[in-house]
């Protein structure tokens, strides 16, 4: 079996373009965003001399992460209501694939609904 890759219209390669460049933006902000919370927190906790105590970037990741997760699915991401549980079931589906696929994970994904 054969698979091709459209080519694009000059205005499709245009939105391509403009939504590739927003992608890259934002990931370098959240990057940003993420390493001034860390160095923020480890700061203000060295000062009240809890530096030990201070939770590590992917902490705060993490928050991102689930917050995200709530908005893909329609959910409320501070209080976790709404949502569609189907797009919660794909969601974490595909991430069992990429791991499994990318990182060779032992796992095998959910089965599609």
């Amino acid at each position: 079996m054969t698979e091709s890759c459209p080519v694009l219209t000059p205005v499709q390669r245009q939105i391509a373009d403009i939504i590739r460049r927003a992608d890259h933006s934002l990931a370098a902000a959240l990057s940003v965003a993420l390493e001034e919370a860390s160095n923020q927190v480890a700061d203000e906790m060295k000062a009240i001399g809890q530096e030990e105590t201070a939770p590590p970037l992917e902490y705060f990741a993490s928050v991102i992460h689930q917050r995200m997760y709530c908005l893909i699915c329609g959910a409320n991401p501070d209080t976790f209501e709404g949502g569609d549980p189907d797009i919660a079931y794909n969601v974490i589906r595909n991430g069992q694939a990429i791991a499994k696929h990318y990182w060779s994970a032992d796992i095998e994904p959910y089965p599609p609904r």
